[in-house]
């Protein structure tokens, strides 16, 4: 006995309105249960919606372009003990491979963007007749093509709608993508046109050179984090009328309060960072002045007043950014144990969208590292971010003598078209007056 299932859309965070960029399956298909149905991105993310359940798809409730949120219905599914029979069952290496290739997609949804052009290969190449689209398919019509291909596609920044299927009833292959991309690779380059970045700057193309004819070279692709944060980067630095302030903030009473704390908690497990105080001390400074704590939208400035502080982890991969919700509520210790947390989750790469979401202002330190100042990009729609380097001692005159104070050097980026220099330099002289003296936090 046949049962008609809606499946829906899941729990993903605090994203609202997502526009669907895929459909992954047509009605007829066979589908198993955590197979994807549909794609969906945000600004910050993409991410599959897995079926629920196993059957027959009998309707598609959404189209391309179509804007979703959590629960929404996406496909009807027509369950039955015929269906679930009807799933073809694939070898173990298979079912192994296919496991392998979808997993990342589930286990930590991420923006994918196009990647970029390979280097020229270094011996000439024979050229490839590039595959013509699809006979009949338009552009955002349906493909069909297994989960596992289509994130292959979307790794390599392919159009599904440009590739030619060999698979039985239509089905696109990984080999149709391969051999798409080979032909893309070694035909005659186009004219290249020169981009439009946002206010439509009229930019020269991207240099093309053949880097192997000068010497040796080895070519990596470039880290998936490393992508996703590149379109956001760009387009952040060129259209931001972007500022940098910087001051010093005296620590030396600071880093001995924290060295003694840690050591009397030392039984405890629980260490405090100086990234813990650096947060307590900004959502004080984020409430003296509001304008940090905004965005704008269009002509109107969005104050907000909730304090959600962001800060960037070093994963193997590339920077992530965890976000601590309602960061003025907490602790100095919970802070710490929270920012710990979430340090680890990134580097093991679990970090769900709803984690890296709704940062009012980020803080990007490098003192573990080193350096003694740097830029930071500001991360839209946020309006200012923080720089903070590596602590060093130095003399300071005291009105008798010069002694030694331990100086942390702190690099505020603002926006310029919300925040002046004026502005920008007092909240700076704030949060650096609290660092000098934590005690202020409680007047």
């Amino acid at each position: 006995m046949s049962q008609l299932i809606e499946v829906k859309v899941p729990d993903i965070g605090d994203y609202h309105d997502v526009p669907v960029i895929d459909i992954c399956v047509i009605v007829g298909d066979v589908v198993k249960v955590d197979d994807a149905l549909v794609t969906l991105e945000s600004d910050k993310a993409t991410m599959d919606v897995p079926s629920s359940a196993a059957g027959v798809v009998k309707e598609i409730r959404v189209a391309l372009g179509e804007k979703i949120s959590e629960g929404a219905v996406v496909v009807v599914l027509e369950a039955s003990e015929a269906a679930v029979a009807a799933i073809p069952v694939a070898a173990p290496a298979a079912v192994a491979a296919a496991s392998a290739a979808d997993a990342p997609v589930a286990a930590a949804p991420v923006a994918v963007v196009p990647a970029p052009a390979a280097a020229p290969p270094t011996a000439p190449a024979v050229p490839v007749a590039v595959s013509p689209p699809v006979a009949g398919l338009a552009p955002g019509a349906r493909t069909h093509a297994s989960p596992s291909v289509r994130l292959l596609a979307r790794e390599l920044g392919v159009d599904l709608n440009r590739v030619a299927a060999s698979g039985p009833k239509g089905r696109i292959l990984k080999e149709d993508i391969t051999a798409y991309v080979k032909g893309v690779l070694t035909a005659p380059p186009a004219a290249a046109a020169a981009p439009s970045l946002g206010g439509g700057l009229d930019l020269l193309p991207w240099p093309k050179v053949d880097f192997a004819k000068f010497g040796a070279v080895e070519v990596k692709p470039l880290a998936r984090i490393k992508k996703i944060s590149a379109q956001n980067l760009a387009r952040n630095w060129v259209m931001i009328p972007a500022v940098t302030y910087h001051e010093d903030a005296d620590i030396t009473d600071l880093e001995a309060f924290r060295v003694a704390i840690n050591r009397e908690n030392e039984k405890s497990g629980v260490k405090i960072t100086m990234l813990a105080f650096l947060i307590k001390a900004c959502t004080l400074a984020l409430k003296k002045f509001p304008e940090f704590n905004s965005s704008l939208d269009g002509d109107n400035l969005v104050l907000k007043q909730y304090f959600h502080v962001a800060f960037a982890a070093d994963t193997p991969n590339g920077l992530v950014v965890p976000v601590i919700r309602n960061a003025d509520q907490k602790s100095v210790s919970q802070l710490a144990v929270e920012s710990g947390e979430l340090a680890t989750k990134a580097r093991d790469g679990k970090l769900t969208p709803g984690e890296m979401s709704g940062a009012c202002f980020t803080i990007s330190s490098v003192g573990g590292i080193g350096g003694t100042s740097f830029s930071p990009i500001i991360n839209a729609p946020e309006v200012a971010i923080l720089g903070v380097s590596r602590s060093v001692m130095k003399p300071v005159w005291n009105g008798r003598e010069f002694a030694p104070r331990l100086t942390l050097p702190m690099s505020l980026t603002a926006d310029h078209r919300v925040i002046d220099g004026a502005l920008a330099t007092r909240f700076n002289v704030y949060l650096a007056q609290l660092l000098a003296d934590m005690r202020r936090v409680l007047l």
